[in-house]
Formats: C-alpha cells, sequence, structure tokens
C-alpha cells in the first residue's frame, strides 16, 4: 500500500503553530514511507472562509518547505459529489430524513440532561415512513449509526480506543438546504484522494468514531488514524495568543525565526529519537514514524526554540543571511552590503534571531552619531579619547598589512607603549566605530571596513 498524508486546515485564518506541526507530521510520515502528501483547504465555510486566510496559509506552508505533493483541493468545488453520497446512503437505507425543528431539538437535548442521557439526536424519524413528513418541511438527512455495541479505533498514536455506540447519535449528513456537512465532506474527500493515514489533532478523536462508521456504511476501507496530542502553553494550558504569536508568519517576521529551526522545534515537540536535539531535515525524513510520537499535550518552550535558532542561524551560509536582514535595514549603499557580507560571520555567531542580526548590523550600514545614543558605549568616549584616536589613526594608517593579524599586533604593542590596557584602547575604537558596547571582534570589524573607514571613523570625534 502506498502512503498517502494530507494536511486539510480551514481557512478561517492564519496557519496557527499546532496547524504547521500537524503539517510537518504528515509531510514527514509521506516522506519516510516514500508516499505522497496532499493539501486540502476546507472552505466550506464561505462566511468565514476568506482569500486572505488561504493566501497566509500556502505563503506558510511553502515557507517551512511543508508545499504538497499536488494541487491543493478546495472542499467547496466537492459539494456535489458530498451530495451524492448521502443520497446513496439515504437510497440503500442506511441514511434517513428528520423533520425535527431547531425547537424540537432544543428540547429533546433539555431533556436528555435532565435524564442523565447522552446530548445528542434521539432517532426520533429514523423509522417512521415517509407519509408521516409534515408538508412544506424541508428535511435534513441522519445517518443510521450503530445503536448496540461498542466501536474500537486502534489509533496509530494513542493506541486501542473504545466508545459505546449509544453515544454515538445519528449525525446530520446533508442540511437542509442540501448542503453536505463537515463530517461528511472530510470522509468522501480522504476516500476520493486515496487517503491512508489521517494525522491530526487529537481534538478530532471523537470524530474518527463517527467517521468510522460512514466509511463502514459506504463499503470503503477505512484510513488508519493517528491523532497527535495538542500543543499547550508553558503554564500547560492550551496554547493561546496570550502565551505568544500563533501565526507561523509571525515567528518569521515578527520573531526572525528560520524555518528550519521552526521545524525541527516542531519535531520535538511530541516526537523525539533518543536524546537528539538538532535534527536535519534528511535525518528527520529517515527517522520519523507515529510509534514514537507521545501520547501526552507537549508544552511550548520559547528559550528552546530561540536556542535551536541560534544554532540554525550560525550554520546558515552569510549570503542568505544577508537577504534575511536586508528588509529590516532600509535603503543601504553596495558598500554597507559588501561589509555586512564580509562581517557576517562574527555578527551571526552572536545572534538568536534575524531581528536581532539585523539590529546587530547596523553599525556597517551607517556611522554612528554623536553623543551617542547608547549610554554605556557613551561612557567609554572620555575627555583624552579624540587625542587617542589621532595617535591610533596615525598608526593604522602607517600599517602596510591589512590583516586581522596585524591590527591586533600594532594595537597591543601601541597598548603596551602607551602602559595602557588593551581593552583602555579597544573600548572606545569599539563605541566610534559602532556605536556599541558590545560587537563582534573589533580586530575582525576594522579588517572588514578597511583602512580608509576605520580611520574616517576613528577621527569623527
Amino acid at each position: 500500500m502506498s502512503v498517502v498524508t494530507r494536511f486539510a486546515p480551514s481557512p478561517t485564518g492564519f496557519l496557527h503553530i499546532g496547524g504547521a506541526r500537524t503539517a510537518l507530521f504528515n509531510w514527514l510520515f509521506a516522506r519516510h514511507h516514500g508516499g505522497k502528501y496532499l493539501l486540502r483547504i476546507e472552505d466550506t465555510d464561505k462566511k468565514r472562509s476568506t482569500d486572505e486566510a488561504i493566501d497566509a496559509i500556502l505563503d506558510g506552508l511553502n515557507w517551512l518547505g511543508l508545499g504538497a505533493d499536488d494541487k491543493p483541493i478546495f472542499q467547496s468545488q466537492n459539494a456535489n459529489r458530498h451530495a451524492e453520497v448521502a443520497k446513496q446512503l439515504l437510497a440503500e437505507g442506511k441514511a434517513y430524513n428528520c423533520y425535527c425543528s431547531p425547537e424540537e431539538l432544543a428540547e429533546m437535548r433539555e431533556n436528555a440532561k435532565e435524564e442523565g442521557r447522552p446530548v445528542g439526536y434521539d432517532g426520533t424519524w429514523r423509522d417512521r415512513t415517509p407519509s408521516e413528513a409534515p408538508e412544506g418541511v424541508a428535511p435534513v438527512v441522519r445517518i443510521k449509526m450503530p445503536r448496540d455495541g461498542e466501536t474500537t479505533i486502534t489509533d496509530a498514536v494513542q493506541g486501542s480506543v473504545t466508545i459505546k455506540n449509544e453515544q454515538l447519535d445519528d449525525f446530520v449528513l446533508l442540511r437542509a438546504d442540501g448542503t453536505p456537512t463537515y463530517m461528511l465532506s472530510v470522509v468522501v474527500d480522504d476516500h476520493d484522494m486515496g487517503v491512508t493515514h489521517i494525522i491530526r489533532g487529537d481534538d478530532h478523536l471523537t470524530n474518527a468514531f463517527r467517521q468510522y462508521q460512514l466509511y463502514n456504511a459506504m463499503g470503503w476501507d477505512v484510513p488508519t488514524f493517528g491523532h497527535i496530542p495538542l500543543i499547550h502553553g508553558p503554564d500547560g494550558a492550551k496554547l493561546s495568543k496570550r502565551h505568544g504569536a500563533l501565526g507561523v508568519e509571525a515567528y518569521r517576521d515578527e520573531m526572525g525565526y528560520l524555518p528550519e529551526a521552526l521545524n525541527n522545534y516542531l519535531l520535538r515537540l511530541g516526537w523525539s529519537h533518543g536524546d537528539e536535539e538538532i535534527i536535519p531535515q534528511d535525518k528527520a525524513i529517515e527517522w520519523f514514524d507515529l510509534d514514537a510520537v507521545g501520547k501526552g499535550a507537549s508544552r511550548f518552550d520559547f528559550a528552546k526554540l530561540e536556542n535551536l535558532n541560534g544554532h540554525y542561524i550560525r550554520e546558515a551560509s552569510e549570503k542568505r543571511l544577508l537577504e534575511l536582514i536586508l528588509p529590516h535595514l532600509g535603503e543601504i549603499s553596495d558598500e554597507a552590503k559588501d561589509w555586512m557580507l564580509n562581517g557576517m560571520e562574527g555578527l551571526k555567531s552572536r545572534a538568536k534571531n534575524i531581528l536581532e542580526l539585523a539590529d546587530s548590523a547596523k553599525f556597517y550600514a551607517a556611522r554612528p552619531t554623536f553623543p551617542l545614543e547608547n549610554q554605556k558605549a557613551a561612557k567609554l568616549i572620555k575627555e583624552d579619547t579624540p587625542a587617542l584616536m589621532s595617535e591610533v589613526s596615525d598608526l593604522l594608517d602607517s600599517l602596510e598589512n591589512w590583516t586581522v593579524e596585524s591590527l591586533e599586533e600594532a594595537l597591543k604593542a601601541f597598548s603596551e607603549t602607551k602602559e595602557l590596557g588593551l581593552g583602555k584602547v579597544m573600548q572606545p575604537i569599539r563605541a566610534i566605530l559602532t556605536g556599541s558596547n558590545s560587537s563582534p571582534s573589533m580586530f575582525e570589524v576594522m579588517y572588514v571596513f578597511g583602512k580608509k573607514e576605520t580611520i574616517e571613523r576613528l577621527r569623527c570625534l
């Protein structure tokens, strides 16, 4: 059997972090088994579905490298097919028309609550003849669920899960206006798409029992279910807006994470492979399977994500990082871009996200203005600093070889001659060249700037 998985988001909002993990698990499972990974946009709720949300979902998936193997399928385009299945079940006596009014259904629920019975449809129209149908009332179509016994699902994550059939009411397949319900549409689409494994959040586990019966009613093979636990916040509560960013685009644009870092973190959020923390994509594909997905909810930890992101920034190429920070820096000269590219090795070793990296690179883009805004850096410039920097500039101007090694050697010798600690010389140099009290190695920075820019900056006081 060739494995086929799918990710099926509803475009009523952006791609949230839980959905991104579900997509990742489906993508990895398909890749691990040499199968196919599909995307279905469940846009049947036309009032809440938006083109903006669809674009955001596709953009987020593409950024994460989780684009589908085929063109996305839009569920709303299959409504006629969904209705045909409901009508087939109706014709075969496996479904029936229900004429209950909203008021009757509400009363039914209240009576069930008072009597301590499961709150659901009680089958009022299940066995009545069409001749009893009231005139002028459009019915809904309900499936006939088994009333006795139990339904057991062998879930690839949760294990064997059983529910008594009396807890499953005859749910609606077609609404009174003829439109299909979510429960019907999902099953028909998964069958028609050839989905073999349904990997999704465990908040859908109760739906699985109803969908299982619908598969059986149609005589279709039931896919393997794998319900993964939800993501919780650091406090153990279900992840929500108060815990931080939810949309994937926020992790990229507002928090500066790399896609490989987010994928690595989400992979380890509920799945494990020994003590491995840093897992590149090729290893993730090789190792991933559902048997290593935990049954308990995972807690989101921004500190761990940030540490992973720092690792992947250090692993990224200088050219790629330059392209990522440029949108945060405005218009800058080609010369400044060259400085940033040549100085990126020193910059990226200190950054944990792209925003930090862009901020730390600003001194390459523009000379500091005095007095300095950074108060810690400003305190490094004393009354005698201009005279000291004049001497330093003359020394640097006389250097024939402009290398990191020659700069370090010359300035160390200068400090000894002046009977100053090296820090007393280098700290004001750092403040003047970068406008900051923290930066990459100043010998490296001066080398990147070159003699002309370095000396001009040092003589600006």
